[in-house]
């Protein structure tokens, strides 16, 4: 038996081809012609992007076997609409599409029941959104939608927040050579302040072992509970180079507290 191997649905993982962009565009130009070898070995060859989507869907409480068929439907589904004349990858087309219809098995079978009638507005503007984006090769406004729709802006924004599914504050939103930027950071935390955080450890001395930049990100950050968005905005720097010398600053600072 192969060393770490790991079987969902049949397949053994370690052993799933890999493809590069070349063979995709040969493959999906083949697909388009009729071809139904290159679809079967274009499937095949992006079941690897499936895997990785549904890993962020193991802490659900559902079966990966169950997660990788429907990442699999996703997949073919993404493959039927893929437009190659849009010039973007397939993978950047085909995550969104995979990510949607595993999210959509999670809402149908989650125990918190959502009234159907919601659910099929909240659907209908997804639909409408997809189409919207496929015509326009844009995010639509939400007044688009809702004009389709024939629906008040409320209403739609209504439907699609009663479908959506809970994320933890440690789920990554960003990741920039290996500094993730999590939910948690983009939440401002109005109590925080010198007295919580960083009371009771000895703060100054170890900020005075700091730079400037660092000094002033902590004060922002801790003292004054901004994100690491708006700390960004206000010194002038992207907020990966704010997350990676906030992390760097604290690092730092426990050296000497």
């Amino acid at each position: 038996m192969a060393i770490n191997k790991v079987e969902i649905c049949g397949v053994d993982t370690s052993k799933l081809p890999m493809m590069n962009a070349k063979q995709s565009t040969e493959l999906l130009q083949r697909i388009k012609a009729g071809d139904i070898e290159a679809r079967e070995e274009f499937i095949t060859g992006n079941l690897r992007l499936v895997l990785s989507v549904i890993q962020r869907f193991s802490n659900r409480g559902e079966q990966m076997d169950d997660l990788f068929q429907v990442g699999c439907i996703g997949l073919i589904k993404a493959i039927d609409n893929f437009d190659l004349s849009h010039g973007v990858r397939f993978s950047t087309y085909a995550v969104p599409m995979i990510i949607g219809e595993v999210r959509r098995h999670l809402r149908d079978n989650n125990a918190l029941r959502v009234s159907r009638s919601l659910r099929d507005t909240a659907y209908k503007a997804l639909q409408v959104r997809s189409k919207l984006m496929h015509d326009e090769n844009r995010e639509p406004q939400l007044s688009e939608i809702a004009k389709a729709l024939e629906m008040k802006e409320e209403d739609v924004v209504y439907a699609l927040d009663s479908i959506q599914d809970p994320i933890s504050m440690f789920e990554p939103i960003y990741h920039d050579d290996g500094d993730a930027i999590y939910v948690m950071d983009q939440i401002k935390d109005d109590k925080t302040s010198e007295e919580s955080w960083l009371d009771g450890i000895a703060v100054e001395s170890g900020l005075d072992r700091l730079g400037e930049r660092e000094k002033r990100i902590l004060r922002l950050r801790f003292f004054e509970g901004k994100t690491q968005m708006e700390v960004a905005s206000e010194i002038g720097i992207s907020q990966a180079q704010v997350s990676r010398l906030e992390k760097s600053a604290l690092r730092n600072m426990r050296k000497y507290v």
